[in-house]
Parts: structure tokens; C-alpha cells; sequence
């Protein structure tokens, strides 16, 4: 786990291994896009900008997504909504948001926007690959304790390790998976008061740093659920571009007896295979709580679980709905 990268000299800032993965994939997804719009578009900086403004777009989306759904943690301190440097974005947030935001520009500057989305979908699929590794060196997305021979062992202090050594009632677990000794702990001052909390590993004593690192209250093994989604986008990614290349080969006649082949349907397609596979994953995710909402057509499923499963039926109805389409020139919507 390296949350932190390194130090840039001479100042107190550090490069922070989340944000350098989301820029390289923003930039690689940035790259591939142009490339695959090159006979689309008449102006290649168009993509450029739509997709900047899609960053903006994500990293807000994601903030709200994730003020919305922890909404108690901010009730008390509002100001606090605006400081993403400490954590909290939700991924599904940023990309309703970014989508929403390219599918404006893309019509008020008349370009294909169904051609458009469909290579912005590949992209995407892209991007959340470095996204995922992000994750990964963060600590944060992690799975569920295993003994499988490629589990990870995230260190003391991590969100993982905190987790297994305390209770998780939105999970549904009454006790941690193992019990640590009172003197691990204190009290930490917060802004809403005191909390019992675990020690910084620096406050450790030698006997106590052993343990947590060799001995008995090392971390327990669990699934690389942020590489296994990370692998999948990969697959997703690869999936889409092969069907994308089957769309656009096909044309005039044979373009409308070719199933789900209009302008539109990869789009759709990465609906329904992102929101597929994110539900299953879920089910070795350890970290997201269990949701029990009116709105949950999966009761007792997290709220990726249920998001997953809307975005699958979104993308179903959209594929749908783009294949009764007639296929139009380039240049037009």
C-alpha cells in the first residue's frame, strides 16, 4: 500500500498515488478517444476540451455522490463538503455527472453525439483501469479476508485493517474478525468530540509494532478487489472496442440487420456489462455498507449492488432504443 508516492523537494506536498493513477488514466483515456474520433470529428481539440470539462464534471459528481450518501458526516461541518484532499468520492457519482455534462457539449456544438458516446465508452472502461490500481496502492475498494494464495495483507492503520479490527454494524457484524487489546487504542479529539480510536503506528511500542507487522494481530489476507476490478475494466474495455469495430464496419443494409450494430449501442453495452460484473464483485467487497432503503430493488445489497443493477437495465433499454434508430451521416446527432 503506498497512499503517498513521494515528497516533492523542498516543499511539504506529496504526490498521492490515487490522484497520479486517475490522471494517467484520464490522460490515457484522453489519448485513446481522439484517436478512435479521428475520422469523426473536424476538429480533434473538441475532444480535448469535452473532455476536461467531463474531469471537472466526475470529481464533482463524485464528491456529491459521496456527500449525499454519508450525509450525517457533514451535518455538522459543512465547509467540510469542499475538502476532497481528505477522501470521499464515489466513482458512480463522477461518471452521471461527466456523462452529462459531454452529452450537452457534444449537442450544443452539433457533433454525433451517439458516435461519440460510444467511443467515449471504450475510454471510460480505460481510465477506470489506472482508476482501480489507484485504489489499490490507496488501500481503499478492499475485499473480504481469504486464503487464496494471491490475497494481500493491507498494513496497521490502513481502512482495511481498521475494519477487521473493529465491528462493522453496516455490514452486519456485531464483532471484529479479531480482537485487538485495549492498549492499541485512545481517544482522539475530532470536530463533533472524542472518539476511541487506534493508535498512529509511530505510538506503538516495539513489542506492539511486531505484532501488528509479524505476530498476532497482523492484518488478515483478503481479496485484491481493486485488481480484480481493474481486470475486468480491462476486459470490459476490450470488449467494447471489438464490438464497437463491429458496428462501424457495418453500414447501409447490413447495418440494420446486424443486432444492436446502430450508433449508440456500445454505449449502452457498457452499461449493462459495468453494472453486471460491479455487482458481483460486490459480493467479496468488504468496505461498502449493506443498504436497506425504500428505493433498494436488492434488499440488503450495498448501494453499488442496487446502482448496478439500474445501470444494467439502463443499458438494456438504451441498446434497445438505438438499434430502432436509423444510422445517420457523420456530422449529425
Amino acid at each position: 500500500m503506498y497512499p503517498e508516492l513521494f515528497k516533492i523537494p523542498f516543499t511539504e506536498l506529496t504526490v498521492k498515488s490515487y490522484g497520479l493513477m486517475m490522471v494517467t488514466g484520464f490522460l490515457g483515456a484522453v489519448f485513446l478517444i481522439r484517436h478512435l474520433s479521428r475520422n469523426i470529428t473536424p476538429d480533434p481539440q473538441l475532444i480535448t476540451n469535452a473532455a476536461l470539462y467531463s474531469l471537472i464534471a466526475g470529481v464533482v459528481g463524485a464528491r456529491l455522490f459521496y456527500v449525499v450518501h454519508y450525509f450525517e458526516k457533514f451535518r455538522g461541518a459543512p465547509l467540510s463538503v469542499f475538502a476532497i484532499w481528505q477522501g470521499g468520492l464515489e466513482l458512480l457519482g463522477g461518471v452521471v455527472l461527466a456523462i452529462t455534462v459531454i452529452i450537452l457539449y457534444l449537442w450544443y456544438h452539433k457533433l454525433p453525439v451517439r458516435r461519440y458516446l460510444d467511443i467515449l465508452a471504450i475510454g471510460l472502461m480505460l481510465a477506470l483501469v489506472f482508476g482501480r490500481i489507484g485504489c489499490f496502492l490507496n488501500g481503499c475498494c478492499f475485499g473480504k479476508p481469504t486464503d487464496l494464495p494471491w490475497a494481500v495483507r493491507f498494513p496497521y492503520g490502513s481502512l482495511s485493517y481498521r475494519s477487521q479490527s473493529s465491528e462493522d454494524l453496516g455490514r452486519g457484524r456485531a464483532e471484529p474478525y479479531f480482537q485487538l487489546p485495549s492498549d492499541f487504542f485512545r481517544y482522539v479529539e475530532k470536530e463533533n468530540g472524542w472518539y476511541w480510536a487506534l493508535k498512529a503506528y509511530e505510538d506503538l511500542t516495539p513489542a506492539q509494532k511486531y505484532m501488528v507487522k509479524n505476530g498476532l494481530y497482523c492484518g488478515l489476507g483478503v481479496h485484491p478487489t481493486q485488481l480484480y476490478s481493474s481486470a475486468n475494466a480491462a476486459v470490459v474495455c476490450l470488449i467494447l472496442y471489438v464490438f464497437w469495430r463491429r458496428s462501424s464496419n457495418a453500414s447501409g443494409k447490413s447495418n440494420r440487420k446486424k443486432l444492436f450494430s446502430g450508433p449508440g449501442c456500445t454505449f449502452g453495452l457498457m452499461f449493462v456489462l459495468y453494472g453486471v460484473t460491479r455487482f458481483f464483485i460486490e459480493f467479496i467487497r468488504d468496505d461498502n455498507p449493506f443498504e436497506y432503503d425504500w428505493w433498494a430493488i436488492y434488499k440488503g445489497g450495498t448501494v453499488s449492488q442496487n446502482l448496478g443493477i439500474y445501470l444494467a437495465v439502463l443499458g438494456v433499454i438504451l441498446m434497445l432504443i438505438f438499434q430502432r434508430f436509423k444510422p445517420k451521416a457523420v456530422g449529425s446527432t
